[in-house]
């Protein structure tokens, strides 16, 4: 038997901008728990992003997240003896996670030499629909899309 599911916690926001969005990101940004290395690392991302594009780097970090945020994902569904992919729609937080996973993947792919650098690149990218998080996102709807047929199953 399943017990209930854990309550979620509560993080608070972000220093320089207070949101909670950006806090989350930092979250997933970091590595072996070194939450002053991931801040930072954005903090110079955004300060990049505004010498670059002369905008504001939080307009370009919530436009790249919108543009790369997937709305459909397949889920597998075995059904008598044969496994369907079953394309779902995404809930909002599962969307954020993913395009925060893929955004960062992507510029930790990219080449360059600082991460910060990186992922300047990444959510400028991102903003203007292209790069890896996007192609990513449009993969991910072309397979729902190829697999509308077994939405019955959902």
């Amino acid at each position: 038997m399943r017990r209930r599911r854990p309550e979620r916690r509560q993080i608070s926001p972000d220093p320089v901008y207070g949101d909670l969005v950006v806090a989350k990101f930092v979250n997933y940004l970091m590595l072996r728990g070194k939450k002053g290395i991931a801040e930072a690392t954005f903090y110079q991302a955004m300060s990049t992003i505004e010498q670059r594009t002369k905008t504001e780097g939080l307009k370009i970090f919530k436009k790249a997240i919108e543009n790369a945020s997937p709305q459909l994902e397949v889920k597998s569904r075995r059904i008598g003896g044969a496994t369907y992919q079953v394309p779902i729609e995404v809930p909002k937080h599962r969307q954020f996670y993913l395009v925060s996973k893929w955004l960062i993947g992507s510029a930790r792919g990219r080449s360059g030499k600082a991460m910060s650098d990186r992922l300047a690149a990444e959510l400028i990218a991102a903003a203007n629909n292209e790069g890896g998080a996007v192609k990513k996102k449009d993969d991910t709807h072309r397979m729902a899309e190829a697999n509308k047929a077994f939405a019955h199953f959902r």
